[in-house]
């Protein structure tokens, strides 16, 4: 029995425990040894679907000991027992409500995720470039050609003013079918209504046996603020968006400065007080 046993430490990955040129500090994996080492329970939660996290997982060696939260929420998986736990699908109306979409926004392209494939409709240069630093290949397809059902979908445009009208768009007309946040200013991601990533903390928190006051969430992204509202003490790194910053009740340091160590240590001095 460790100083962590029963703590729940949720991270996003890219821009927090992934720094801005696609590593991990060693720094950050000392320290998450340090944790998981005192019975602590590390957990990644990224907007990241299955397809492209289980390459991450392969190639980085990523050191966690519990089901990992994908696709903002709406995917959660034991990539230790190779098991899926929990999925929310977009609903079966979701390719002719982002046709809808699209002939709105003409200059607007999106990723689908469906099982193991990418569908991109319109990509542009933020479709490659995502498609890149993912590690991943999209297949051009028509909108009505795309199989179902979808996990996900990631609207995209190199400017953000016109993907916050297209998030105004799907809010006013389907209310109560899709949750729409901001992973980063050009990706704007659509999941079904309630899998966000606060509720996907929680099913894992419960999935353990954690209890609500040890849980701990760190992100950067507009889409981390449902999980920063259950953290017991939430956690932003410096080069978060405003409004995540004004989320968090700690600001760390930058993605770039290992702020996931510089968490572990605030939580190092916590419960050696307790």
């Amino acid at each position: 029995m460790g100083k962590f046993s029963g703590v729940l430490l949720a991270t996003d990955y890219d821009d927090t425990l992934y720094s801005s040129d696609c590593t991990i500090s060693q720094e950050n994996r000392q320290a998450i040894a340090r944790f998981v080492a005192e019975g602590g329970l590390f957990c990644i939660s990224t907007g990241r679907s299955y397809i492209n996290f289980a390459i991450q997982m392969e190639r980085e060696r990523l050191p966690v000991n519990t089901p990992v939260i994908l696709s903002n929420g709406a995917s959660i998986y034991d990539f230790a027992t190779e098991e899926s736990l929990w999925l929310k699908y977009l609903p079966v109306q979701a390719p002719v409500h982002l046709a809808q979409v699209c002939a709105a926004f003409p200059q607007v392209g999106f990723e689908a995720y469906h099982q193991d494939e990418v569908y991109i409709f319109r990509p542009n240069e933020v479709t490659q470039r995502h498609l890149t630093r993912c590690h991943l290949t999209g297949r051009p397809k028509a909108i009505e050609e795309m199989p179902v059902p979808w996990i996900k979908v990631i609207l995209q445009h190199p400017d953000t003013a016109v993907l916050h009208q297209a998030r105004t768009y799907l809010q006013t007309q389907w209310p109560e079918t899709y949750d729409v946040t901001f992973s980063n200013p050009y990706l704007l991601e659509v999941t079904a209504r309630g899998a966000n990533k606060g509720l996907s903390v929680l099913w894992v928190a419960r999935h353990l046996g954690v209890r609500p006051e040890d849980i701990y969430c760190v992100g950067n992204g507009l889409n981390d603020i449902p999980m920063l509202a259950v953290s017991a003490l939430s956690f932003a790194p410096a080069n978060s968006y405003p409004e995540v910053r004004a989320a968090a009740d700690v600001v760390l340091p930058s993605c770039d400065e290992s702020c996931v160590a510089r968490l572990i240590e605030h939580l190092e001095v916590r419960y050696d007080n307790r």
